[in-house]
């Protein structure tokens, strides 16, 4: 590791010594500042929530903007606790966990399980509490700058996934588990490429959405949970939330996958809505080419 990065590693294990409540005041604190000074993030927040919520005048969508950006801040914060602190520790800091039998009963099928992970709440956690249980392969794109990989891998610990890379041969490796009764994660939100995906509704928009998890599920039969670490008031740690996914995610009509995933997507951020990533640009890719970018411009009241 460079020494940018290494000091950095320094800096969250320093973090992970403070208590969580202090970590999430002073993440707030910085997502209370995106807001005021006009960040790049608080606009893009701004557009998201003029998509996903029509139903909010100026005024509401202004305060649950505000809100939104403050999770944002402590979702950062907290990964001084959730990978500086070790994962043995930052598993304590589970409080509650809401439907396990559907984990523990896929497990027990041995046919395998695909964890679909929204950008909700604290996912690298949950990595932690599956990790504990099981061995784990997450699907992910490699950082940009090569020099924070090693960073990923230390700062996941113990209980760190096998982090699949998003290609040929890692799709391939990711079907092997899944034959093999293993468990695999997917942020099932995450945009895909250009041509890759189908533009199907996300809170009542097209949005352009992956056909992998889907096209997994319908070809390995393996079972799909959704699931999301949601944030506890004023530092009081984490509630795990395990949800069934509709049978419709393992349709082979791909349009119709596709717009179960979104719908079980949408259902989980109703649950804990100012915690999900909405600083993402989730709808940046359009169904036609003349189509306006929603975050070109700031929008209008």
């Amino acid at each position: 590791m460079r020494w940018t990065v290494s000091l950095i590693y320094l800096g969250l294990r320093w973090a992970g010594l403070l208590p969580l409540r202090v970590l999430h005041a002073w993440g707030a604190a910085g997502g209370t500042l995106l807001w005021r000074f006009n960040s790049r993030e608080r606009r893009i927040v701004e557009a998201n929530l003029a998509i996903a919520r029509p139903d909010l005048d100026a005024h509401e969508r202004r305060a649950l903007a505000r809100e939104c950006l403050r999770e944002t801040g402590r979702g950062i914060a907290e990964l001084g606790k959730v990978w500086g602190g070790g994962a043995r520790r930052a598993l304590k800091l589970v409080r509650e966990v809401r439907g396990q039998e559907w984990f523990d009963a896929a497990l027990a099928r041995s046919k395998g399980l695909i964890v679909a992970a929204p950008h909700l709440g604290c996912w690298e956690l949950l990595n932690h509490w599956i990790g504990a249980r099981t061995s784990l392969a997450i699907l992910y794109r490699p950082p940009r700058d090569p020099r924070w990989e090693p960073l990923l891998l230390r700062a996941r610990g113990s209980y760190a996934p096998e982090q699949v890379r998003a290609e040929g041969g890692g799709m391939r490796n990711l079907y092997r588990r899944l034959a093999a009764g293993g468990v695999v994660g997917i942020l099932p939100d995450q945009q895909p490429r250009a041509g890759e995906g189908v533009f199907v509704p996300f809170f009542g928009h097209p949005a352009a959405t992956m056909v992998l998890l889907p096209r997994l599920a319908h070809r390995t039969q393996a079972t799909v949970l959704f699931a999301f670490m949601e944030r506890l008031p004023r530092g009081a740690g984490f509630r795990l939330h395990w949800r069934p996914a509709p049978l419709a995610i393992a349709n082979e009509d791909t349009d119709i996958a596709c717009a179960a995933l979104n719908a079980a997507v949408e259902d989980c951020v109703r649950g804990a809505f100012t915690q999900y990533q909405w600083t993402y640009k989730r709808w940046s890719l359009r169904p036609k080419a003349d189509e306006p970018n929603p975050y070109a411009a700031k929008p209008r009241d």
